[in-house]
């Protein structure tokens, strides 16, 4: 009989490509996931990985026993679901993933404060702007902006949505004049985000969708939103950022807002989680929470 806990090894290995990797991710030595499968291996009386000094790949026989691994995971959580769903108490671990500035800046503050409010919750928060698989993961909530891909295999909810606007600072405008329209714009430097080397497009909404969307020129790119509007401040050109982001430095006088009659654009926030016939207590709590709260967070 295999021991269920070495379940969960197998099947990160066999994701992960690697027992190196496997054991990053599992917090084990390399040396325990190897001793694991060599375990199993040895119950089943099957090989299921191919080894090589660079990596490892599933076997015809390991890649059975990983489908009915990944069918036997499911199924226990559902078993999970299903008892923790009469409960009224409100415990257990939740792992989710947040996008970096939004998670850190909004989200986080919400989260933790429902550890004073339930003595048996954990979190396990991460925060990546990457898409998470949570089979593969192991996530349980996942919060995510823009428009979300269609997956039949993901539930989802609306939780809040981010006002964008035009920013720099006044030491700029200053020099340069302030941008009465959207083609403006062109003449002006603008300091631009990027994700996997590709310009995000600045988005205004018109009176027929999708909107105007607009890509700057730009000499200076960058995939970190904190950056861009240090950068800003520091007076390297627009910015378009989303308003929480930049509401307290607006109101300092570190930033100065422009073309305020073109504002308005709103990207979607959603929280999502795999799809279950059954919503355990602490995930109706957490996503619950967001959809009351970080709308306000958010101003």
């Amino acid at each position: 009989m295999l021991d269920l806990r070495d379940i969960p090894v197998f099947i990160q290995t066999a994701e992960s490509g690697s027992f190196s990797a496997a054991a990053i991710r599992l917090n084990l030595t390399r040396s325990a996931v190897a001793k694991t499968i060599a375990r199993m291996e040895r119950r089943l009386g099957v090989r299921l990985f191919h080894r090589t000094t660079r990596s490892q790949s599933l076997t015809e026989e390991g890649i059975l026993f990983h489908e009915r691994c990944l069918r036997a995971l499911q199924e226990i959580r559902a078993g999970e679901a299903m008892l923790e769903s009469g409960r009224t108490e409100i415990r257990g671990r939740l792992r989710i993933a947040l996008p970096v500035v939004l998670g850190r800046t909004c989200i986080a503050p919400i989260l933790t404060r429902l550890l004073a409010e339930h003595a048996g919750l954990e979190l396990d928060l991460s925060f990546s702007d990457r898409l998470v698989d949570f089979l593969e993961d192991g996530f349980d909530l996942a919060v995510r902006n823009g428009v979300l891909q269609d997956d039949s295999d993901v539930m989802s909810r609306l939780i809040a949505r981010q006002r964008m606007t035009v920013c720099a600072a006044p030491a700029y405008l200053d020099a340069h004049g302030e941008p009465q329209t959207l083609q403006d714009i062109d003449r002006h430097e603008t300091i631009v985000y990027t994700r996997n080397g590709i310009k995000r497009s600045w988005l205004f909404p018109t009176p027929d969708m999708p909107g105007r969307s607009l890509v700057p020129r730009a000499r200076l790119q960058l995939d970190d939103l904190n950056a861009i509007a240090d950068a800003a401040c520091a007076g390297y050109g627009l910015a378009w950022m989303p308003c929480w982001l930049v509401r307290d430095l607006i109101a300092e006088g570190r930033l100065r807002q422009v073309l305020a009659s073109t504002q308005g654009f709103a990207f979607p926030s959603h929280v999502i989680w795999p799809k279950s016939p059954i919503m355990l207590p602490k995930t109706r709590l957490v996503i619950d929470r967001l959809a009351a709260e970080l709308p306000l967070a958010m101003g």
